[in-house]
C-alpha cells in the first residue's frame, strides 16, 4: 500500500513483524500485540499526529462524500480520544469545530471542547453556541463496549447511533450531512427510515480503514431536508 497524495492511505509497513510469546503473556495478547504491530493504519496515525487510526476512516469517508468543506460548522459526538475532530479541523479549516463526550479530550488546535452528554438539552444548547449557529455536518463515530454477545452489541450500538440522530436533527442546518457508526446489516429498518424522511440521500459505506474483520460499518447522509428542531 502506498500514501495517497492527501494522506488518507499511510505508507505500507515492509516486512512484517512478528512477536514471540512472552512466558507471562497471553497468546490473545501476542495475537492483538502483533496485529498493532503490523497495522499501518497504526503506525501512519503515529507518524502524522493523530490521536487513533479511526482518524483514516473519517478522512478516507470524506474523498469519497466530499463532506468538510472549508467553512463548516462541524460537531464531533463523541469525539474521544479526537482523531475525528483532528481531521474536522483540518479539512473544515475556518469552521468551528466542536468536540463532544463524556471523558476528558487533551486540547485540540481548531477544536472547541466540550464535556457533557449530547443527548441532553442543555449541552445541545451549548453546542449550537460553540458553532455560533446551526451544523454543517454531525458526526459520530460512537460504539458501545463489546460484550462479545453480538445481539446486545447491536443493540447498544443502535442506541447509540439513535441519540447521535436525534442530536443531529436538533443542530443541523438545511442541506447538512450526518454520520454515524452502526454495525453490519446497517442501521435498523426504524433508523434508516426516519433518516431516508430527514435526508435527500443515505446509504452505507465501509471504508478501507476498517479491519475487514470488523463488524463496524457507517450510514452516511447527506442533503438534511428541513429546519433543524432547535434548542
Amino acid at each position: 500500500m502506498t500514501a495517497s497524495s492527501d494522506g488518507s492511505r499511510p505508507p505500507g509497513h515492509g516486512l512484517r513483524q512478528r512477536v514471540s510469546t512472552a512466558r507471562r503473556r497471553r497468546a490473545s495478547s501476542t495475537r492483538w500485540l502483533e496485529r498493532q504491530l503490523n497495522d499501518p493504519y497504526v503506525a501512519g496515525a503515529k507518524s502524522r499526529g493523530w490521536r487513533s487510526r479511526a482518524a483514516y476512516k473519517l478522512l478516507q469517508l470524506d474523498d469519497r462524500f466530499r463532506l468538510l468543506k472549508p467553512g463548516a460548522r462541524v460537531v464531533d459526538l463523541g469525539a474521544a480520544p479526537g482523531g475525528w475532530s483532528q481531521v474536522a479541523a483540518q479539512r473544515a479549516a475556518g469552521g468551528p469545530v466542536v468536540a463532544v463526550d463524556l471523558l476528558d479530550i487533551a486540547d485540540i488546535p481548531g477544536v472547541r471542547i466540550l464535556k457533557g452528554d449530547a443527548t441532553d438539552v442543555t449541552v445541545l444548547k451549548r453546542i449550537r453556541a460553540e458553532l455560533g449557529g446551526p451544523a454543517d455536518l454531525v458526526l459520530s463515530d460512537m460504539a458501545a463496549a463489546a460484550t462479545g454477545h453480538r445481539g446486545t452489541d447491536h443493540l447498544r450500538t443502535m442506541a447509540l447511533a439513535e441519540a447521535a440522530w436525534r442530536a443531529a436533527r436538533a443542530l443541523l442546518a438545511p442541506g447538512g450531512g450526518f454520520v454515524a457508526k452502526v454495525l453490519r446489516g446497517g442501521a435498523d429498518d426504524g433508523l434508516l427510515a426516519r433518516l431516508k424522511r430527514d435526508f435527500r440521500r443515505v446509504v452505507h459505506a465501509k471504508p478501507e480503514a476498517s479491519r475487514q474483520d470488523s463488524r463496524e460499518i457507517y450510514v452516511v447522509a447527506t442533503g438534511f431536508r428541513g429546519d433543524s428542531e432547535g434548542c
